[in-house]
């Protein structure tokens, strides 16, 4: 009896600004593992759409604010990049995703170029901690967004306070009003993590909860959860 073939995925992890090239070494060995066990051989690529921790902060900073607009004219630096390292090893494979901080909007940036100039469709997104970018309403549920809450549910993550998912809205002949989550992702759920918003993918003791739970395992399960019925 032939034994059936894995499915390929790509998976792209996006970083933020200021980050270590080592954020992701435990996300992606965990990632490789769970994947492996649903039947699925991952190729996981790591990018910084600004650059390391080496590069001018403000510099990267000023990128990211590039890529927080759905407007034609916006710059969308980390996007670009981001879809020049993708497109060095874009295969026919199911996409992946993931970014971090200001690498979310890169991530949400790269995948609507590659849908709208490059036509590919299956692929998914997830935004982790990451500042808020209105999402293309075709796009948003292909889209989920997660964010660190504190022991009452109330975000405690700064940066997912920057920028907007709002909008107005307005129904036949009703007075337009502001809808907050008209360009949000079509899923948005908090975290509660310990630590502060560099610490999501943090797998340590110290990062662990009175259940010792990590934050790096409650990402990634949430993660999958999202992904189920597509993976």
């Amino acid at each position: 009896m032939t034994a059936t073939k894995p499915s390929r995925m790509s998976i792209y992890l996006l970083a933020g600004v200021a980050t270590s090239n080592s954020i992701f070494t435990e996300c992606k060995a965990k990632l490789e593992k769970l994947f492996q066990l649903d039947g699925i051989e991952p190729v996981i690529h790591v990018i910084f759409p600004y650059g390391d921790a080496s590069r001018s902060l403000v510099r990267q900073v000023l990128e990211v604010k590039s890529d927080l607009s759905n407007r034609l004219k916006a710059g969308r630096i980390g996007g670009q990049h981001a879809l020049s390292k993708i497109k060095q090893t874009l295969t026919n494979d199911r996409i992946l995703l993931i970014g971090h901080s200001g690498g979310g909007a890169a991530a949400y940036q790269a995948a609507k170029m590659l849908y709208e100039q490059d036509k590919v469709e299956d692929f998914r997104i997830v935004q982790v901690g990451s500042p808020r970018t209105p999402i293309d309403p075709k796009l948003q549920d292909r889209v989920s967004y997660f964010h660190s809450i504190d022991r009452s549910g109330r975000p405690n993550d700064p940066i997912s306070r920057i920028g907007t998912w709002g909008g107005w809205s307005k129904n036949g002949y009703s007075v337009p009003r502001w809808n907050r989550m008209k360009y949000a992702p079509g899923y948005v759920e908090g975290i509660p993590t310990v630590g502060g918003h560099a610490d999501y993918f943090r797998h340590t003791e110290d990062y662990a909860d009175q259940e010792a739970v990590c934050n790096l395992d409650k990402t990634v399960d949430r993660v999958r959860g999202w992904l189920k019925g597509w993976v």
